[in-house]
């Protein structure tokens, strides 16, 4: 007669992320399109069975309210205390510009005076590079860990998540005549929902290609990745080719001719 298998007792991290997904409101194939794995994984996660990433524990921590986030981030190896005297730093050490005072600003003669100052927001310029097609960009699997050589202010109105967006220099020209080489990027990396991102320019990652700049969209069931001048091959988004959406493009900067 067989015996019955013991069961151990559930992990904290797999009712964490239960709770987590139930406070979102979304099943185990939504967290898993949004993490870019298969729901399969979510359910062995959930269950215990298996435990994510260093990688998929961010994630996860990206997606939290403020106690989940710090609890994944942990599971990722992110010391708090080091963190917090890394961002006491940050807040203490001087941009590489000041940003001006912009309520007296106006253009012409005549134009109205502003009364009230526009919000501007401090993006950070990544030590990054976003390939197109045909250029290797720097191998990273998303944005969240990479240092920041500058600082940069943009309006606020431009930046929907502003915690979420960064700078990114773009090396490669198959995305020109829209995107030159050199250009600066602003990506939104809680932007990665492809349902609402098809036809617009994103930033995709995979182990062998790094960071890479490119269009995308669907043909039928397939989600294809595209440079602006067709001249390189598409790229088809699976889970067998390792590319994965690291966020949507917001704007960008081109230097003038």
């Amino acid at each position: 007669m067989k015996k019955k298998l013991k069961q151990t007792q559930q992990p904290d991290w797999a009712r964490q992320i239960t709770r987590a997904r139930e406070r979102l409101g979304i099943n185990q194939a939504e967290l898993a399109r949004r993490l870019d794995c298969s729901a399969m994984t979510i359910s062995r996660w959930e269950r215990g069975l298996l435990q994510p990433s260093a990688e998929h524990f961010i994630q996860l921590g990206n997606l939290g309210n403020k106690s989940e986030s710090w609890f994944f981030w942990e599971k990722a190896g992110i010391q708090p205390a080091k963190m917090e005297e890394a961002l006491r730093g940050a807040s203490r050490a001087r941009p590489w510009f000041d940003l001006p005072q912009l309520g007296g600003a106006h253009a012409g003669a005549g134009a109205a005076r502003q009364e009230k100052a526009p919000q501007v927001v401090r993006l950070p310029l990544l030590k990054a590079i976003a390939g197109t097609h045909g250029v290797r960009g720097d191998s990273r699997s998303s944005l969240q860990a990479i240092p920041a050589s500058q600082v940069m202010g943009a309006p606020a109105t431009w930046c929907p998540n502003p915690g979420y967006t960064s700078l990114l220099r773009v090396k490669g020209r198959s995305m020109e005549p829209l995107i030159k080489n050199g250009d600066i990027l602003a990506v939104d990396s809680f932007q990665i929902d492809r349902k609402r991102l098809y036809g617009k320019v994103v930033i995709a990652a995979s182990e062998q290609k790094g960071l890479c700049v490119s269009r995308l969209r669907q043909y039928g069931t397939l989600d294809v990745l595209e440079s602006e001048s067709r001249e390189r091959d598409p790229v088809i988004l699976s889970k067998r080719s390792g590319w994965r959406i690291v966020g949507a493009v917001l704007w960008w900067i081109s230097a003038a001719p």
